[in-house]
């Protein structure tokens, strides 16, 4: 079938996929974590087949986006049957990265750090912490889980004896840029960054960030407006906005 990508069997899963020469989109990369997260829940009930509808309503959006997002793994699931899960979770799994193991450094061992250090859920989704790192001297030396805390100068070592693939920011904002100018020296060219500041990076080198504050303060704008209409609701007005200035 031209221009799409066929079925692989089951034999052709067992080995890894090289890059695809067309890359999937950007938000279809965001939804397949919500697909594999809501594709487990089914395994572990004992759901074998799932229609798009099913997987729609578990994962928050809807089927019609389940089979655009699906067909760009080349899953076309069978009509009036839905999806076979397991292989499912097999192909997005695949498509993520995540039939190997991701060494994870983390820098900065404060309260979030400690946090993320202790998180047991990346051990089942294919990530190890094999690296923790500060600046503090109070921090060296200190055990975190089966990690020992050490002195960032040493991340380019690590990177290479541990095989270290991802880096994880969890320090002030002030030093977002030293530690992320660190990463990538030492040949990291994928970051997670927690900090609450913008970290510049070369071009081949990903980065993600996820400010707390930030989307804390947009859940306030929607609980503020959805408050707002339900008093006129009650009053049975209407909503008025004030003009941006």
């Amino acid at each position: 079938m031209p221009g799409r990508f066929r079925l692989l069997s089951w034999d052709e899963q067992a080995v890894p996929s090289p890059v695809r020469n067309r890359s999937i989109p950007e938000a279809t990369v965001g939804r397949l974590p919500r697909y594999l997260q809501a594709l487990g829940g089914m395994a572990a009930e004992g759901t074998v087949m799932a229609s798009s509808e099913e997987l729609a309503l578990a994962a928050g959006v809807t089927s019609a986006k389940v089979r655009k997002d699906l067909s760009h793994l080349g899953s076309y699931g069978t009509r009036g049957v839905g999806y076979d899960v397991a292989y499912l979770i097999h192909q997005i799994r695949r498509e993520l990265g995540l039939t190997q193991d991701w060494g994870i450094a983390i820098a900065g061992i404060g309260n979030l750090g400690h946090a993320l250090a202790n998180y047991k859920g990346f051990g089942d989704r294919g990530f190890r912490v094999v690296a923790l790192v500060d600046v503090d001297p109070s921090k060296i030396g200190e055990r975190v889980g089966d990690v020992e805390v050490v002195h960032i100068d040493t991340l380019p070592e690590l990177v290479k004896e541990r095989g270290i693939a991802i880096g994880v920011i969890a320090t002030p904002a002030t030093a977002v840029q030293d530690v992320g100018d660190r990463m990538v020296a030492a040949g990291i060219r994928s970051i997670l960054n927690f900090a609450p500041a913008t970290l510049v990076v070369p071009t081949g080198v990903s980065v993600r960030s996820v400010d707390l504050a930030v989307e804390l303060q947009i859940l306030a704008y929607y609980e503020q407006r959805n408050a707002a209409l339900a008093d006129v609701r009650k009053g049975g007005g209407a909503v008025a906005f004030a003009p941006s200035r």
